[in-house]
C-alpha cells in the first residue's frame, strides 16, 4: 500500500517537476527572494546580445543625463513600476522549453493580490554561453513589447 501511494505521489509530482530546471533557475533570480533590476550593471553577465545592446545603451543615457530618467524606466522581468514582494513570489510559476542551447522559460505571476491587471506573463528568451544559462531577450505577452526591440535614443549621439 505504501509504493503504491508513494508510485502516486511520484507521479504527481514528477511532470511539474519537468517544468523548471537550469534556465528557469537563471530566471527565478530575478524575482526571487526579492526582484532584481535586470538593467542594473551589476546583473550584466547574466545578460547576452541582442539585449545588452538596449542596456549599454541606456547605461550611455544616464551617464549623459544622471539627473534624468534614462530608457528603461520600468522593471522590465515584471512589465511593471510597482508590485508587492510577497505577492509575486507567491504567485510565480515557471515553466522551460530547452532547445539544445537555447531555452524560452515563461514567468507568470500577480504583481498585486487582488485586479486582473496585475497578472502577467513574462517570455524570457535565453542561451547557453560558457555552460550558463543568459537571457537573451524578455518579452511581455501580456502587453505585447519585446525588450530588445524599444527605443533608446537618449543613449545615442543625434546624427
Amino acid at each position: 500500500m505504501r509504493r503504491t501511494v508513494l508510485l502516486a505521489a511520484l507521479t504527481t509530482a514528477l511532470p511539474a517537476a519537468a517544468l523548471a530546471g537550469p534556465a528557469s533557475d537563471a530566471v527565478k533570480f530575478f524575482y526571487v527572494p526579492a526582484v532584481r533590476f535586470e538593467a542594473d550593471a551589476q546583473y550584466r553577465d547574466r545578460f547576452t546580445e541582442p539585449v545588452t545592446k538596449l542596456f549599454d545603451l541606456n547605461d550611455q543615457a544616464t551617464k549623459k543625463n544622471p539627473d534624468q530618467v534614462a530608457c528603461i524606466d520600468f522593471d522590465p522581468g515584471l512589465d511593471a513600476q510597482d508590485f508587492d514582494q510577497k505577492t509575486v513570489s507567491k504567485t510565480l510559476k515557471l515553466s522551460e522549453t530547452v532547445d539544445g542551447d537555447t531555452a524560452q522559460v515563461v514567468a507568470s505571476f500577480s504583481l498585486f493580490s487582488d485586479g486582473d491587471d496585475s497578472k502577467r506573463e513574462m517570455n524570457w528568451s535565453l542561451k547557453k554561453v560558457g555552460g550558463k544559462w543568459k537571457v537573451s531577450d524578455i518579452a511581455s505577452k501580456t502587453n505585447d513589447w519585446t525588450l530588445s526591440q524599444l527605443e533608446c535614443m537618449a543613449g545615442q549621439d543625434p546624427e
